[in-house]
């Protein structure tokens, strides 16, 4: 049968179509991730807004104001957090955080600030994604996948239904409630999939964002304690199902909505936990890797070249950017500090040098979690964290470890020491400082005679100079005492640097709590 000319150019033009215009998504997507590339990225959580501000600024300007405070600086990307187990909005998948609990309405601010918006025909996160765009900023969605905070308290308002009357899709329904992720909701059941699917469905069916990123580190333990590798394959199958929604409201909405995944810090950690994301790259399912930490501290010691070996050539199409925290500590057991401004620009030299994208913010809020005070704030926005810069910045590179592992796996502890015995440490500072001065501090435990003991130290094997006091303790936790040694101009070097410290004095024995590098060129 032969088609007349006309007919036959109708077929070849809709043929033509249909070819392009999957080549179209494909190059547009291309270029979203390019866009990710040298981001800066800030996570803003599921309550810090509604609890932060006053009832009176729960108005259609108070939600602007939020994103108008990141206008013009160097923040690139805003991932909005929408949801622990309940919602922050009036959701149709799961309860809002201002619904009663146990018969019992919440109070606070945090519930009673989002039931305001809700009464007045205002939906935050809507604003929010609008209002980014206006102001050049690309709006993302983060999505937590387990949070548990406060299970040990059964009754608290940010539970479900679904966990409330389901411990038996508990990780170990039988187990302590402490640790939390104990009581998380195992993904092993295909009732907790279904559960967090639905709400997927429902975020992106309501909201036009950018990207959506699926936040497994909250709390970071999503199937059976001990089977965890050989479950990721139900997570992988999760996974897939997000990022074939993201697909079709991506041709909806009539642009890319990438997918982005926040793992564990080490590649091996996050496999042996079932959040193998190098695998979930490989199948092309993730835009975006976000390795980091829970929330106990830090990890200034992100395998970034390790994840760059593992990804290969999805790199091309695959952003990482390493996740700093609030909070640093020396070993689990150890007392916290906060980040300051200098912890944070070690953060991020190391992890450019070691080969990430982009720098990502988790718990750097605009108040109560952020770090550091109002002025570093403001300044952190004003001149962000590109590497040029850090290098003209004084920084800090902080013996820390790591905090989400599988059993069996180390966690990289390298303090607590017994200083009679001595110790060695590694710290990858990135590039080398060509200017200023370098030193090593140590911090000393609250023990008899602290304040006489002498400490000696070594820089790559090269002797430093003399102990020198330090009278200011901030950010140095669990520390009663600090010294600090000047390393030789040109003793440090590129990437990973080893250093030691002794106690070299036959009194009474002391204990290192804490070690780090500090640069001030």
């Amino acid at each position: 049968m032969r088609f007349p000319p006309w007919r036959t150019g109708i077929v070849l033009f809709a043929v033509a179509v249909a070819f392009a215009a999957p080549a179209r998504a494909a190059a547009s997507a291309a270029i979203a991730v390019e866009q990710l590339r040298g981001a800066l990225i800030l996570n803003e959580d599921n309550s810090h807004f509604f609890s932060s501000r006053a009832p009176a600024d729960m108005t259609l300007t108070g939600v602007q104001a939020f994103v108008d405070g990141y206008a013009g600086t160097k923040v690139t990307h805003l991932f909005l957090s929408p949801n622990a187990m309940r919602a922050s909005f009036r959701s149709r998948t799961r309860e809002a955080i201002w619904d009663p609990a146990g018969g019992v309405e919440p109070s606070g601010r945090w519930p009673e600030n989002a039931k305001r918006l809700h009464e007045a025909g205002i939906d935050p996160y809507a604003v929010w994604i609008q209002h980014s765009r206006l102001q050049g900023i690309s709006p993302w969605l983060s999505m937590r996948m387990n949070d548990v905070h406060d299970v040990n308290d059964p009754t608290h308002f940010m539970h479900s239904e679904f966990w409330r009357t389901h411990p038996e899709l508990r990780r170990a329904p039988d187990g302590p409630p402490v640790p939390w992720v104990n009581r998380g909701l195992n993904y092993a059941h295909a009732a907790v999939r279904e559960h967090n699917l639905a709400f997927a469905r429902e975020l992106l069916e309501r909201y036009d964002p950018d990207g959506l990123e699926l936040d497994w580190m909250r709390f970071g333990h999503h199937l059976t304690p001990g089977r965890e590798r050989e479950e990721g394959k139900i997570l992988e199958a999760f996974v897939r199902e997000i990022r074939a929604l993201t697909a079709q409201h991506a041709a909806r909405r009539g642009h890319p909505i990438l997918l982005g995944v926040r793992v564990p810090a080490h590649p091996d950690a996050a496999a042996g936990l079932g959040m193998d994301a190098v695998r979930w790259a490989h199948e092309g399912l993730v835009d975006l890797v976000v390795p980091g930490p829970f929330f106990s501290t830090t990890d200034f010691d992100i395998p970034l070249e390790l994840w760059r070996e593992r990804l290969g050539t999805d790199l091309t199409r695959v952003v990482l950017a390493p996740a700093v925290e609030h909070n640093a500590r020396a070993w689990p057991a150890g007392k916290t500090a906060a980040n300051d401004l200098a912890a944070l620009r070690g953060f991020a030299a190391s992890g450019w040098a070691r080969g990430a994208d982009s720098q990502y913010l988790f718990n750097w809020m605009d108040s109560e979690t952020r770090p550091v005070n109002a002025e570093d704030y403001r300044e952190l926005l004003r001149t962000g964290l590109a590497r040029e810069s850090l290098i003209r910045t004084p920084r800090r590179h902080l013996v820390t470890y790591r905090d989400t592992v599988p059993a069996g796996f180390s966690n990289g502890t390298q303090l607590p020491i017994e200083a009679p015995a001595g110790g060695s440490f590694r710290l990858n500072v990135g590039p080398r400082p060509t200017t200023g001065k370098s030193w090593i501090v140590a911090g000393l435990a609250a023990r008899d005679n602290v304040s006489e003991s002498r400490i000696t130290a070594t820089c790559n094997g090269r002797g430093t100079g003399p102990a020198e006091e330090l009278k200011n303790l901030t950010g140095i936790a669990g520390a009663v005492r600090a010294l600090r040694f000047a390393c030789p101009p040109d003793a440090l070097r590129d990437g990973e640097n080893t250093f030691t410290l002794r106690q070299t004095d036959d009194g009474t024995p002391q204990q290192i709590v804490w070690a780090e590098i500090r640069i001030e060129p």
